[in-house]
């Protein structure tokens, strides 16, 4: 019988030892993970369960929530010891906000010297587009939205690599079937996770799902997956390019001397 547990170890200290190697030669080696799905999903809960397998396997984790007027989410976060900052878009869209900020957020973890860096979104908006190329991307939503809810989302779901559904011992078998099969319907491509947002069962799976994702070359200049709902800024107007080069009207950074 094959001992995987201690195979996957094995492949945890080798993964280990080439990003060393690599920070000899070329710097930090970082994987961006965005974290975004509709309100009070689960989002934070299972990103923690996931950050735990992580820190378990020696990795440097940090973590940025985006948000609008106050959160407790970096409190979660930081009871797990790892590095922590927050963005509170306040009178700008969430949206806008937090891609306005990923080469700021990128910056920030790399001397953080993070392996991983999860960024977590606000979640308000159905029409939410967060999906960068070249990045993970995380969709969480949860078995009591609603069968129809999949649909209603938007790029959220459908752009993301990994669509994580929560909530499934709440409701029967045969609903989170259905639900979960409305999910494919809508993102045939991704991986489609069943996570217990309270015990942690499935964060494994959702832990190497990030470690087998590809390093960030630099977020500067990648594009996004689906232009940004409207509002006052170059994004609204159609601009999908990564940078402050490409930012004008209303555009507010994160404030990482945060410590509150």
């Amino acid at each position: 019988m094959h001992d995987y547990g201690r195979w996957h170890s094995a492949a945890a200290d080798a993964l280990i030892e080439r990003r060393v190697i690599c920070r000899g030669k070329e710097g930090s080696v970082l994987r961006l993970v965005i974290v975004a799905g509709t309100p009070s999903s689960g989002k934070t809960s299972v990103m923690v369960h996931a950050i735990r397998h992580l820190l378990r396997n020696r990795l440097a984790v940090a973590a940025c929530k985006i948000d609008c007027l106050q959160t407790s989410d970096d409190e979660r976060y930081a009871k797990l010891g790892i590095a922590v900052a927050v963005g509170l878009s306040d009178y700008i869209c969430p949206d806008h906000f937090y891609v306005a900020n990923l080469e700021e957020v990128e910056q920030w973890a790399k001397e953080q010297r993070a392996d991983v860096v999860v960024l977590e979104t606000a979640g308000l908006c159905h029409r939410c587009a967060p999906a960068v190329y070249d990045c993970l991307n995380i969709c969480v939503i949860d078995n009591l939205v609603g069968v129809d809810t999949p649909k209603k989302v938007g790029p959220m779901l459908s752009s993301a690599d990994i669509v994580v559904i929560t909530k499934g011992d709440i409701v029967s078998q045969a609903e989170r079937e259905v639900f979960r099969y409305k999910v494919a319907m809508e993102n045939p491509q991704a991986r489609i996770l069943e996570v217990n947002g309270l015990t942690g069962q499935g964060a494994l799976t959702l832990k190497n799902a990030i470690l087998d994702c590809q390093p960030l070359d630099g977020i500067s200049g990648k594009e996004l997956k689906s232009p940004m709902p409207a509002a006052v800024c170059s994004y609204c107007a159609g601009e999908t390019t990564i940078g402050r080069n490409y930012q004008m009207g209303m555009v507010k950074k994160v404030d990482f001397g945060r410590l509150d």
